[in-house]
């Protein structure tokens, strides 16, 4: 029988804040990062809610002993390594030294909005030193290695960018190499900074709302985007046992799954979410009446909502568990956004609670289900399940279980 892979420490970053206390105390009393703009550059940017992360790049340097101004490090890398700072709170930082281990990041636009605020001085007046360490960091690659050499770690590196699906994937590849004894433990992760990029990008679409989201109500206007960082720690159960560990949650079922069906737009039957959930729930040897909960992808946009939420349908019934999308909280974090929202379901676990769909007023007419928008105290949760659905109909879904 394949050994267990299990969570044993989380780090994070968000418009909420730093660490569990300040989610939690956001979840417990519903209060959204989701606000105005203050540092993201765009003559647009005020036109927007964003859930943007309230402090500076120079404010991040300063909380990280870093020097400010051009250190090196654009947005995306100061993110993760912020969020590392914050899993190194409770991990011991020589298992990392003293043994193999992988780093796993995810990333979709690397450092786009360094490059964004120099680009219009490369193209005038050429390369110069101050602008030099900047040029390479487009490739997603560039936290993943900043993150390594900031801390003095020499992991098995890789860096995956799989849309809004990433670090969920990343999780699901650290897994398969502690189960195939390539390694004890892993870092899995990932993050993603806002950028005018992205911001333009998804407007263009005509997904973007300018208003707080409603993820799963029948008048949803679109997705708030975000920016956030946050890693797991993943190692084998005996491994965690000898060196007394305090074990969150297992890992004890996962999948990924493509729908082929559009490059932006998802099956609209939910099919490929549908066999994701399934196909979790196979490899965790679980009922779907065993789940307690599910923090869905819930995007708030037309298309996303309704497909996921058929495919909970097709899964589960109409008699779903309690469900709901984080992303009114955080806003949408692209890469970040699985494994943010795989540590928002292991906490509700922990504490267990039900996360409120902020925003919602009213059913979908399509759909016999709809999302918990209060909060839900003492509720029995054995295991959550958590999905990521990114473009090019890129599934993931993961189940945690208590230990």
């Amino acid at each position: 029988m394949a050994e267990r892979v299990v969570i044993t420490g989380v780090g994070i970053i968000s418009a909420l804040g730093t660490g569990k206390d300040a989610h939690i105390s956001a979840f417990r009393t519903s209060r959204s990062g989701v606000t105005n703009v203050t540092h993201l550059k765009s003559i647009h940017a005020h036109e927007f809610v964003l859930g943007e992360i309230k402090m500076s790049n120079d404010e991040l340097s300063e909380m990280l002993g870093l020097p400010p101004g051009d250190n090196g490090y654009t947005r995306t890398t100061l993110l993760c390594l912020a969020a590392m700072n914050d899993l190194l709170q409770t991990t011991d930082i020589t298992l990392l030294r003293n043994e193999p281990f992988a780093f796993i990041n995810a990333n979709t636009v690397g450092g786009m909005s360094k490059m964004e605020d120099i680009y219009i001085d490369v193209i005038t007046r050429g390369t110069d030193e101050k602008n030099n360490k900047y040029i390479n960091t487009l490739d997603c690659a560039e936290s993943t290695e900043n993150v390594a050499e900031h801390y003095g770690l020499k992991p098995m590196m890789a860096t995956i960018s799989t849309a809004c699906s990433s670090s969920s994937n990343s999780l699901i590849l650290g897994a398969r190499m502690i189960k195939q004894g390539i390694v004890k433990r892993a870092i899995c992760g990932g993050g993603d900074a806002l950028s005018r990029f992205t911001l333009n990008g998804f407007y263009s679409l005509k997904n973007v709302d300018k208003k707080l989201c409603q993820p799963f109500d029948q008048n949803r206007g679109g997705l708030n985007l975000g920016e956030a960082a946050g890693f797991c720690v993943l190692e084998s159960e005996s491994s965690a046992k000898a060196r007394g560990a305090n074990i969150i949650a297992v890992l004890s079922g996962y999948a990924n799954t493509n729908d082929a069906y559009h490059p932006t737009a998802p099956s609209p039957t939910g099919e490929g979410a549908s066999r994701t959930m399934q196909q979790a729930l196979d490899m965790a040897g679980l009922a779907p009446a065993d789940i307690g909960y599910i923090n869905a992808h819930g995007t708030a946009t037309q298309n996303n909502d309704l497909s996921e939420g058929l495919a909970i349908q097709n899964v589960f019934g109409t008699e779903a568990p309690s469900f709901s999308s984080t992303k009114p909280f955080t806003g949408h974090t692209l890469a970040a956004a699985g494994v943010i929202e795989a540590i928002f379901s292991m906490w509700a676990m922990e504490e267990q609670i039900v996360i409120p769909n902020l925003n919602f007023k009213t059913r979908m007419e399509e759909l016999g289900i709809q999302p918990v928008s209060t909060l839900m105290e003492h509720t029995p949760l054995n295991h959550v399940l958590s999905n990521s659905f990114g473009f090019g109909g890129s599934n993931v879904s993961l189940i945690f279980s208590k230990a």
